[in-house]
């Protein structure tokens, strides 16, 4: 991995960078104190190498299963319960990856809203396949997910009677004591995987709550949680002048104290889109409180530049963005050439799309930085499970660091309650009144 700080240099500033090492290894420092004395949820941070070797046997068994039995798979949950493997399946299929697929199951997502449109056409794409569900709550009782587990509950029962309990599967924490979806799972003899009680749910993926869909999708866990231990053990071990990690953490907070209050996460690669949707929630749940923290936003080029293009370009400059970038994948088609030439391309002929599109990065890096934007660029490894593991322990560990060094708590988000209490109150729930 690399950060390029060319299209940031008029705001390099590596004096007052070198200035917040101090800050970032404290904060390091105070996260490596959390996983001793358990005082918060930092699980995610030494995952990669004490894994339950036991549960991945049975998630790799699992979606085996899975895979063979059925047509549809669908996985219930919100925000951290779908958002990881919604974009490790997009990263490393494509988004079209169910009209692609050469085998295994399609794969769809329900629980992540209350529209009743979207809930229903899914009902209906299953009519007449075979389905197995995967429902993902550490409670059991966010509305979103429960509702949509209720509908799905009892199609798969009427479809298919006792059978139901064997394609049912429950991914749900169980401490201090079994909560509402454990209970329903031992009731009803539906498998169970744990969502660990000493991890969040943004800094899920990389557990059962991930793995599993995960898995269920054709991808090589092993490789992915290889890449999350490279990745751990390079940024916390790593001194702060080789450690990206903490640079780009400091960089944030830099950027931050100077006015610049959001974050542009931008790709050249459109099945990374739903990497962005992570990264939104991972921030702003991470950092989004007590009247602080970088609002992220995503964008993915050179789609987006035909449309909020003019904005990022000409806008109010309150913004720096962080480019993401990757290694050419195995697939790179080369533009043939035309005897007639009507396009005009063929001053491209024989160039491949790679290179046309490493081009236009480098092109709108330059453009976006003449015009006042500062522009980190993130390299990755080309696109492949080991990859994607690592820029998901890269981030999470960027995130918490960060958040450190803002002086919040990056692993609460006490704001999110207040929405629902407000429609519990408006919905009549007992308990709640208006």
């Amino acid at each position: 991995m690399k950060i390029d700080l060319e299209y940031a240099e008029f705001y390099k500033k590596l004096e007052e960078l070198s200035a917040w090492k101090e800050k970032a290894e404290k904060a390091l420092e105070t996260l490596k104190g959390f996983v001793a004395d358990g005082s918060q949820p930092v699980g995610w941070l030494t995952l990669p190498e004490d894994y339950d070797k036991d549960e991945i046997a049975r998630i790799r068994d699992a979606a085996a299963r899975i895979r063979q039995q059925c047509e549809v798979f669908v996985v219930i949950g919100v925000g951290g319960s779908y958002l990881g493997a919604r974009s490790a399946m997009d990263f490393l299929w494509g988004k079209d990856r169910n009209a692609f697929r050469k085998e295994g199951p399609a794969i769809c997502f329900a629980g992540t809203d209350l529209d009743g449109e979207e809930l229903a056409r899914l009902l209906e794409y299953c009519e007449g396949k075979s389905v197995c569900v995967n429902v993902i709550s550490k409670s059991g009782t966010t509305t979103e997910p429960a509702v949509a587990f209720r509908f799905f509950r009892g199609w798969m029962e009427e479809k298919y009677g006792k059978e139901a309990a064997s394609r049912i599967f429950v991914t749900t924490d169980e401490r201090p004591r079994p909560g509402t979806l454990k209970e329903l799972a031992l009731k009803e003899g539906y498998e169970c995987f744990k969502v660990p009680g000493n991890i969040g749910g943004r800094y899920s993926v990389l557990s059962a709550v991930g793995l599993l869909p995960i898995a269920v999708s054709g991808a090589d866990l092993g490789a992915l949680l290889d890449g999350a231990a490279k990745a751990k053990e390079e940024f916390t071990n790593n001194p702060f002048e080789t450690n990206l990690c903490m640079q780009y953490a400091a960089m944030r907070n830099l950027f931050y104290n100077d006015g610049k209050k959001l974050e542009l996460f931008s790709f050249f690669r459109p099945a990374a889109d739903a990497i962005g949707e992570w990264l939104k929630q991972l921030f702003a749940e991470s950092e989004g409180k007590e009247g602080k923290g970088i609002y992220p936003c995503s964008a993915v080029y050179t789609r987006d530049l035909h449309s909020i293009g003019q904005y990022v370009q000409e806008g109010e400059r309150m913004f720096f963005e962080t480019m993401v970038l990757f290694d050419p994948a195995l697939s790179d088609p080369t533009v043939p050439n035309a005897a007639e030439n009507v396009d005009g391309l063929n001053y491209l002929a024989g160039k491949n799309l790679s290179y046309i599109n490493d081009n236009a990065a480098k092109a709108t890096c330059l453009a976006h930085s003449n015009g006042g934007v500062p522009v980190l660029c993130l390299r990755f490894p080309r696109p492949s499970e080991e990859c994607l593991g690592y820029l998901y322990y890269f981030f999470e560990l960027a995130c918490a660091l960060s958040g450190t060094m803002l002086g919040i708590n990056p692993f609460d988000q006490p704001g999110v309650e207040q929405y629902k209490t407000e429609m519990f109150r408006n919905l009549g729930k007992p308990g709640y009144t208006k």
